[in-house]
């Protein structure tokens, strides 16, 4: 054999020699602390193995869903022996070691920022080098904590709730006076609502009769004679005021026009401030939109009123043009009036009004 095919053996055989040792090297578990050759190392642990309780070893890795490492996940070990609980945190490969660990059942309790916890239990023979398998964690759901605000018909709705139940004296009607700061305005359908309760309440049936009464002791219209038949006649014409007064002015136009039919208490400021602002609520009221502005739906609900009153009066007692106008100056006034009593005594005398700050112009 020339020593060139020597030279090429000798370098063959050494390359062999070479990747079997590599081979036996690559193929040895990982080094864990603690451990030698598959064994716990007495000097470090202190354990015995005499007893064949021989301690063994759990190691693992933590990944998310797209099977990347958790690093910094934090991994609890805790045993049914009672032994203190072990942790461990893994590193930026996901991996995590215990060493020495007691034969018997485990539980490991894995934690991560922004991940659901995970739990894994098993158990661990004398002796044994468990590798768990890769265990892979969900995202954490968000928890939003949400406030459900009402709509604002809801809440009108419920401020008007409590204004039905205002009654000056506990018995007459006080439907249309708030006396919440900055009330919800009213949808069309809550304003119909309202006028339609204030019309059937009984104690407005009452008024009316009492009114009729003093029409006939009074022998006013006198087109509808006497007797029961005059009385009805009287009552059904002071009703029909009433209604029609009450939903073109409260109804009808405040919901074509945006505007709100109720009268705000005010209660604050200077008795001349209250005084000036119960006088100026006859002829403005709060639109739809929080702004201040003409009545229209109060004056002109007066005026169509008193035109519709001219079908069902007596032609002795129909008002004219004239006149008309002559009668919704006169329920301007009483307006202001009504409002002045409102603003000082009404509230004082009235049972069921909500205990809250009055409203601002």
């Amino acid at each position: 054999m020339s020593r060139c095919r020597r030279w090429t053996v000798w370098l063959s055989l050494s390359f062999l020699v070479c990747s079997f040792s590599a081979s036996a090297q690559s193929q040895q578990p990982p080094v864990i602390p603690g451990i030698e050759n598959g064994q716990p190392d007495p000097r470090v642990t202190g354990v015995s193995t005499a007893n064949g309780r021989t301690p063994g070893s759990i190691t693992g890795t933590i990944v998310d869903q797209t099977g990347a490492g958790v690093a910094g996940a934090r991994v609890k070990l805790t045993r049914e022996d009672q032994s203190p609980a072990e942790e461990a945190v893994c590193d930026e490969d996901g991996r995590f070691a215990f060493a020495n660990v007691a034969p018997g059942p485990f539980q490991i309790a894995i934690t991560a920022e922004g991940f659901s916890p995970q739990s894994s239990s098993s158990v661990l023979e004398p002796g044994e080098r468990r590798v768990i398998p890769q265990i892979a964690l969900s995202l954490a759901t968000a928890v939003t904590e949400v406030h459900v605000v009402p709509p604002r018909v809801e809440v009108a709705e419920d401020q008007i709730k409590e204004q039905e139940k205002q009654r000056v004296l506990g018995v007459v009607p006080n439907f249309y006076v708030s006396y919440v700061r900055n009330a919800v305005p009213l949808s069309p359908k809550q304003k119909f609502e309202l006028a339609w309760k204030t019309s059937v309440d009984p104690i407005s049936f009452g008024v009316v009769g009492v009114a009729a009464g003093v029409q006939q002791a009074q022998n006013d219209f006198n087109g509808y004679g006497q007797g029961a038949q005059g009385y009805a006649k009287r009552f059904a014409a002071s009703y029909g005021d009433f209604l029609s007064g009450t939903f073109i002015g409260g109804a009808i136009l405040p919901s074509l026009l945006k505007q709100d039919p109720r009268y705000f208490y005010k209660g604050t400021g200077s008795k001349r401030s209250r005084f000036l602002y119960a006088i100026a609520n006859s002829v403005i009221c709060k639109g739809d939109n929080g702004h201040w502005e003409a009545n229209y739906s109060s004056i002109v609900g007066s005026l169509a009123a008193g035109g519709i009153s001219n079908l069902y009066y007596p032609a002795s007692s129909r008002e004219g043009l004239e006149l008309t106008f002559e009668n919704t100056l006169i329920g301007i006034g009483e307006s202001a009036a009504v409002n002045l009593l409102q603003e000082f005594v009404v509230r004082k005398i009235s049972k069921n009004v909500p205990n809250q700050e009055p409203a601002t112009p």
